[in-house]
């Protein structure tokens, strides 16, 4: 599945940063992105950065990216050169305001946003499928990871209508749990702080457009996710609070519910995802195949000699989703005689 961590790798935060700021994304397969401007069904809009397979009738890889990230992520860039090298169509539709641009909408994007994902992927299945007649894909990372597989359990049986496997890395799939790891010590002081520093300015921002969309003293005085997403995330989506947020978005407790093909993957040593918040067996449908190596970090896994790679990721997880999608697609066949 996964190589040990390099020896000079020790420990999830060092695994975790070095594979977002030094390693290696790409193996020199630079292919330009073109981005489209979707309207969304409510008036607002997100952007979508997509890369053209060489040939006609190839699959497409959609990618939903993690907390603040977008098509540049190191992530991103990784399976983008993997899409390039195995001539795999490649999507990765941009959470609102995420795009580089603030969005029109009085609200933002969250952990649960499974109605959003559903409009994304029928979209890019009729627009795709119909046109090329191949498969489609879908990956989220982190957070995104976490908002697909709850649309999966969501949507049951109807999902494969929409993608034909699905594939989480590094999500917190109990946020709750997730949420309290974060706030505390190191995570605290350095992820939680990261994050509040872009995150802060686009909420002021949305204050801006919406003058006493939601307090905007407590949310200057928020020092982590718990309180960010009180003052926030939580109401602006719908939610009562940061619990009841965490505790409806979770992908988890809904995960028995899933009938396509789904993998699960999570480092063991991830500082934002304790260990004993994951999924086991007995939590999920025989549909979910989960990886939990003991070392990677939070969407690290970089592999190699200095400075490494993070390639191992995308050629692992793309290599389980094109196994698996062949695997339904003979089941298809086999049944349609």
């Amino acid at each position: 599945m996964f190589e040990r961590a390099p020896f000079w790798l020790p420990g999830g935060h060092v695994q975790t940063i070095w594979a977002a700021v030094c390693a290696q994304k790409r193996r020199a397969i630079v292919l330009p992105l073109t981005r489209e401007r979707w309207t969304t069904p409510d008036g607002d809009f997100i952007d979508v950065d997509r890369q053209h397979a060489r040939r006609e009738g190839r699959p497409l890889l959609v990618m939903f990216h993690g907390l603040e990230g977008s098509s540049q992520s190191h992530y991103a860039q990784a399976f983008a050169d993997w899409a390039a090298e195995h001539d795999v169509n490649f999507a990765v539709p941009h959470f609102r305001g995420c795009s580089g641009e603030l969005n029109r909408a009085p609200r933002a994007y969250h952990s649960g946003d499974h109605p959003e994902i559903d409009w994304i992927l029928q979209r890019l299945r009729r627009e795709h499928v119909a046109s090329h007649g191949q498969f489609l894909m879908a990956v989220g990372v982190s957070l995104g990871g976490n908002a697909l597989m709850r649309w999966a359990a969501e949507h049951g049986t109807e999902a494969q209508a929409a993608a034909d496997a699905v594939a989480s890395i590094c999500s917190p799939l109990d946020l709750a749990l997730s949420g309290l790891a974060i706030g505390k010590g190191f995570n605290r002081q350095v992820y939680t702080r990261m994050f509040l520093r872009s995150m802060k300015p686009k909420a002021l921002a949305k204050w801006s457009q919406y003058p006493g969309l939601f307090d905007r003293k407590r949310l200057l005085e928020a020092r982590d996710l718990y309180e960010f997403d009180n003052v926030f995330t939580a109401p602006l989506h719908g939610f009562k609070n940061t619990d009841d947020y965490w505790r409806r978005a979770s992908a988890k407790p809904l995960m028995k519910n899933i009938t396509i093909p789904a993998l699960v993957l999570n480092a063991l040593n991830d500082p934002f995802v304790p260990a004993h918040s994951l999924p086991q067996a007995k939590d999920v449908s025989p549909w979910v195949t989960l990886w939990q190596p003991a070392q990677g970090g939070h969407v690290g896994f970089a592999q190699g000699v200095l400075p490494g790679h993070v390639r191992g990721l995308p050629d692992a997880v793309g290599g389980w989703l094109m196994q698996a999608v062949g695997l339904t697609l003979k089941r298809r066949e086999h049944v349609n005689g």
